[in-house]
């Protein structure tokens, strides 16, 4: 029976060896059930490694709903994570716009005091347009920024979580760590909170590929590695056509 449903519950297996006769306890037909169901293959994944400087991944992430006056707006987490000393940037929106978006970047490059040479994204409507196969059409204003800060805009690859893990276990330490239970009075407040956070305790904890060193003593070898910071921010303020009446 579970070489045909091998996710058929053991609460139903039970049921069925009881009409036969089994006189056993539930308990003890579980245990002999979990030595007996097939397991799926398990994936091995490569684990990746990064330069200092060469990359920082890029996602988006969702933490409810806010009252901003009479009205309740999404509130989403822009978090950006350099791969190599895993240093982490947050700021908080209550729009995944693309003004939201650029500004997530603007605020980022300038908390890292310099720009990665390759950002990594997931198929964000902000970052990825279209993709059919390996052709991607990249957002053009994204690819603006890209030109501006001279970085490489780069797409994971479909179902490849672990090419963008690092960005994705920063967004489960922001939830786990610093959101919740967290009281704030506003947006402001909140991204007041997540920069002396960012700032304190994530630089604080233990480099995951060195446990004697720090956060924060990988981003000083990190830091000399980025490039240089343009003169003059990009502009991320909304444009908005209008038609004007008599």
């Amino acid at each position: 029976t579970l070489e045909t449903y091998p996710r058929l519950p053991s609460v139903r297996l039970y049921q069925m060896v009881k009409e036969r006769g089994y006189p056993g306890s539930e308990s003890h037909f579980r245990r002999i059930i979990g030595g007996l169901r097939p397991r799926r293959k398990v994936e091995a994944f490569l684990r990746l490694r990064t330069l200092p400087g060469e990359q920082a991944q890029v996602d988006w992430a969702h933490f409810g709903s806010i009252p901003i006056g009479k009205a309740l707006r999404t509130l989403w987490a822009f978090v950006m994570v350099l791969s190599y000393s895993r240093v982490i940037y947050v700021r908080f929106f209550v729009s995944a716009r693309m003004p939201s978006f650029l500004s997530g970047h603007v605020g980022a490059f300038h908390a890292f005091g310099g720009v990665p040479r390759i950002l990594l994204y997931d198929n964000l409507k902000s970052a990825v347009l279209e993709r059919k196969g390996d052709a991607i059409r990249f957002h053009p204003t994204l690819l603006e920024l890209a030109s501006y800060y001279r970085f490489g805009p780069r797409p994971v690859a479909p179902r490849r979580g672990n090419e963008k893990g690092r960005v994705e276990r920063a967004i489960r330490y922001l939830r786990t760590n610093f959101f919740v239970a967290r009281p704030f009075t506003d947006v402001d407040d909140l991204n007041r909170q997540v920069s002396a956070w960012c700032q304190g305790p994530v630089r604080e904890r233990r480099w995951p590929q060195d446990k004697s060193k720090t956060v924060m003593q990988a981003f000083e070898e990190e830091g000399p590695t980025l490039q240089s910071l343009p003169d003059d921010d990009f502009p991320c303020q909304e444009t908005l056509s209008v038609t004007v009446g008599k």
